[in-house]
């Protein structure tokens, strides 16, 4: 077996809508094509032996133990291999249970598709699952710990934290959109100019000088000492002296810690002799230049969290400990601790295993222990300085026995930091009493405090901490997001994205949108090129100045990766055509369709989904569709629509010369064609029904109005600024240029139908064929040429795209000459800018000459260089 490419899926997609992220591998199995799993001899027993777990692999038999009926009844080995990497990730931690495997069309070659939670992860085991299906097929051993191992390990290096997860997940519910912005833990909730921040547990809101006193634990320290909050008697130290000097004024026992630390690194507590305290002190020092010395407070450890300077919740935290029992050692106290089902690796499940390290030494060198000593009966044997959940520590909600002075006490404390997420560490006999009264004393205030504790404690209720955060970055009826109009199609996206744009920008917005030539913000070019896919997508979703995005969503970034968001406001579909058949696995119309339909697909449910009514396969696509569906034809008269409309549904016509918008049985005529500059009078046929989707989709928007419509369509001209590469004209003194980005049949034949009627004489084709398109698709092109212009001048791409130069002109010709009624002139000159000098050197007064651009900068910056000549 052979992996050809494995993608990563990230968004919604051609396999699912509703399960983003997936793994699509493709795999070629050679040989193992003629092999189906019921003719390998054991290797369904070596399977089962391997993944015991599998029998609740329903399969399409659809009742547990269904995969291991089909591999009985033989099925192939890429099916097996998407269930491997299902269960793979399942059995570090990962549930996975979605998962496809289909033919690509070349015998022997599959795709293998499977949901992931951890992207690296699911790579992993795409690649780890072929390996095994080999390694059961050849009845060779395999050890299947080191890859699960593995996982958990990518797994942990990689996600969320909890903190961070929880948040994000709250957001979720919330219909808050995300996008994670770094490989740790820097999250943006929300889109545009309603975007928020978190970092871990630290917010966009929190007040940086809050943290940077947080942070300085003798400032913190002297605040709240002046608001006469309690806390332990200490000092700041730098040297060896000044350790001495604090020792004989507090007195043991001490805890010394770095006074710039955090979570607990280079703490130390209960010091209580000379050579501890000298220890401690190095320890700190790794940490910090200056160290806080001060009076160890006796009492138990609690955390108090309050969020947006209320209190939420508050939890007793236990450091990772054994109690002995007189009759087995430390280790194996140990041991026995993490089988408990509770602890898991890193931070999958609800407590930490604990492992042996530096502190635990340290502490059992203190107490004259090892791990072969075997504690007494009943005592608590420590086993790390601090009680982070992280390195095996346990923690007990205690929210509901918490004083109200220490409520008080704890909501105060946050002010005087100005921290609006905050946790407080108090070390007290309890909270039930105030600590003002029990001797309890506020030990630190926490930036970014760890959620775990609270939301997966080991006794105790569990406390959804992430919804206050949720609750002050958005207040209740915010989601975080801006209007998204998402406009894929075979032809006439771009222009369609532009002038949709357009309006929504005349009508006050601040537009973020994305073209085939590049990302705009605010009508400001950010980035050229081919800007169709998620990447760039999610480049406006993320810009905070923007309030509307208008996103053209084309075939390759969908095939690739697939959407940069989960939902759109309004989606459009201008059409289907035989364009980049047979690439990615797409060879019919029928799957373009099938990809063009996941944009409708993400459309909310309460917003529209406008499609073809003259494009069969665009307009069967509101089946089975949950938002409203609103349809565009150029014939008022469209059985389809007259249908929709008199159900009270809406659309928008072509009708008597004016673009309508059918409301139902009511008709609002909001402009003339031959007022719209980019219908030419309304000859540019095509750019009527670019129009029509761009109307209606700003139409369903309450803050946009038919002036603002109108307005806009007067002021959207052809031209090199607006429109690059669609229907440019350049009039010379004695012919003109025409520039378009034609660049399949149907686009060509729209431009064709154009330039007949345009005046000019005689009317000459620069064209080209692109080299990853079929035979018949490049014969096509030659074909609709031959009937259109007079002369023929063939030049070519850039990428000739898996083609010879020869191929490609060898293929024109034929089409060319298919259909010339004339003998017509030809010339093939294969550079772009040579081809069009050639044409401007030659041309013959009063003709038109029309290009079907590749590189549209080039060719416009070309064509205007010689008409500043000229001028």
């Amino acid at each position: 077996m052979k992996i050809e490419e494995i993608k990563i899926l990230r968004g919604p997609n051609y396999w699912s809508v509703r399960r983003p992220k997936l793994i699509q591998m493709k795999l070629d199995l050679e040989e193992l094509e003629q092999r189906p799993t019921n003719t390998i001899e054991g290797f369904r027993e070596r399977l089962k032996k391997l993944f015991p777990s599998m029998y609740s692999h329903r399969c399409s038999v659809g009742k547990p133990g269904g995969f291991f009926q089909r591999v009985d009844e033989g099925t192939w080995m890429g099916h097996v291999i998407e269930h491997i990497a299902l269960e793979l990730q399942t059995l570090a931690g990962m549930n996975c249970g979605f998962g496809r495997t289909r033919g690509t069309g070349k015998e022997g070659e599959y795709y293998v598709v499977f949901n992931y939670m951890e992207e690296d992860a699911g790579v992993y085991a795409a690649k780890a699952s072929v390996r095994i299906a080999q390694s059961l097929v050849d009845a060779s051993s395999y050890d299947l710990s080191e890859d699960i191992q593995r996982l958990r390990e990518i797994r942990e290096d990689t996600r969320l934290g909890p903190s961070t997860g929880c948040i994000v997940e709250e957001a979720a519910k919330r219909g808050i959109p995300y996008i994670r912005l770094n490989k740790q833990s820097l999250v943006q909730l929300g889109y545009g100019v309603h975007q928020k921040r978190i970092r871990a547990t630290i917010a966009s809101t929190t007040s940086n000088i809050a943290v940077d006193i947080a942070c300085d634990k003798e400032e913190t320290k002297n605040l709240l000492e002046a608001a006469e909050i309690p806390v332990p008697k200490g000092t700041v130290i730098r040297t060896e002296v000044g350790l001495e000097e604090a020792v004989a004024k507090f007195g043991y026992p001490l805890v010394i810690k770095p006074i710039d630390g955090n979570h607990g690194k280079g703490n130390t507590t209960n010091i209580t002799n000379w050579e501890q305290a000298l220890r401690a002190f190095e320890a700190a020092k790794q940490y910090s230049r200056s160290v806080i010395v001060e009076k160890f407070i006796t009492g138990v450890d609690f955390r108090v969290l309050v969020i947006n300077y209320k209190f939420v919740c508050a939890a007793l935290r236990t450091p990772a400990s054994v109690i002995g029992d007189g009759v087995h050692t430390i280790q194996w106290l140990i041991d026995e601790t993490n089988k408990d089902p509770r602890r898991g690796y890193g931070h999958e499940k609800v407590l930490t295993q604990i492992t042996i390290d530096q502190f635990t030494q340290k502490m059992l060198d203190e107490k004259g222990y090892t791990l072969e000593t075997i504690p007494p009966k009943d005592e608590l044997v420590l086993l790390k300085p601090t009680a982070n959940l992280s390195t095996g520590g346990t923690s007990t909600d205690v929210t509901d026995e918490v004083h109200p002075v220490n409520i008080f006490l704890a909501e105060r404390i946050a002010k005087i930091i100005g921290l609006d997420i905050c946790g407080i560490d108090i070390m007290a006999p309890d909270l039930r009493a105030p600590i003002y009264e029990n001797g309890g004393a506020v030990l630190e205030v926490n930036a970014a405090p760890g959620f775990r504790m609270h939301i997966e404690p080991a006794e105790g209720l569990p406390r959804n901490v992430a919804e206050p955060v949720i609750n002050m970055l958005f207040p209740k009826g915010s989601d975080g997001r801006i209007p998204i109009i998402a406009v894929t199609g075979t032809n006439g996206k771009t222009t369609t994205t532009r002038l949709t744009a357009h309006i929504c920008k005349t009508a006050g917005r601040k537009v973020g949108y994305t073209t085939s030539d590049g990302v705009y913000i605010q009508n400001q070019l950010m980035m050229k090129g081919d800007c169709t896919g998620p990447l760039s997508a999610q480049f406006v979703l993320r810009d905070p100045t923007i309030d509307f995005a208008v996103l053209e969503c084309a075939r390759g970034g969908l095939l690739k990766a697939g959407l940069a968001f989960q939902n759109c406001n309004v989606s459009i579909v201008t059409n289907v055509t035989a364009d980049h058949l047979g690439l990615g696995g797409i060879d019919s119309l029928e799957q373009m369709a099938r990809v063009k339909a996941v944009i409708p697909e993400t459309t909310f449910n309460h917003g529209f989904a406008i499609l073809n009514a003259d494009d069969d396969l665009v307009y069967n696509m509101h089946k089975g569709l949950s938002c409203n569906v609103a349809y565009f034809s150029m014939d008022e008269m469209n059985p389809r629509i007259q249908e929709h409309c008199n159900k009270g549904g809406y659309a928008v016509v072509f009708e008597n010369g004016y673009v309508s918008i059918l409301k139902g049985t009511w008709k609002i005529r909001v402009i003339k064609v031959s007022e719209i500059p980019i219908t030419y009078g309304g000859k540019a046929v095509h750019n009527i029904m670019n129009t029509l989707p761009a109307v209606l989709a700003t139409y369903l928007f309450k803050d946009i109005s038919i002036e603002d419509i109108r307005t806009a369509l007067t002021t959207f001209v052809p031209s090199p600024s607006q429109t690059p590469g669609r229907l440019n004209m350049f009039e010379f003194k004695h012919f003109k240029f025409l520039v378009d980005f034609a660049h399949n049949p149907a686009g060509l034949e729209l431009l064709c139908d154009f330039v007949g009627k345009m005046d000019g004489s005689p009317k000459v084709g620069i064209i080209s064929g692109t080299g990853d398109r079929r035979d018949e698709d490049i014969r096509e092109l030659g074909r609709i040429s031959g009937r259109s212009f007079d002369e023929i001048i063939i030049r070519q791409d850039k990428n000739l795209r898996g083609r010879t130069a020869e191929e490609i002109v060898n293929l024109l010709v034929e089409g060319i000459n298919d259909t010339k009624g004339k003998d017509i002139p030809l010339t093939i000159i294969y550079n772009e800018k040579e081809a069009i000098m050639h044409a401007y050197n030659t041309a013959k007064p009063g003709s038109l000459i029309t290009i079907m651009c590749d590189v549209v900068a080039e060719a416009l910056d070309l064509i205007k260089a010689l008409k500043e000549t000229e001028e």
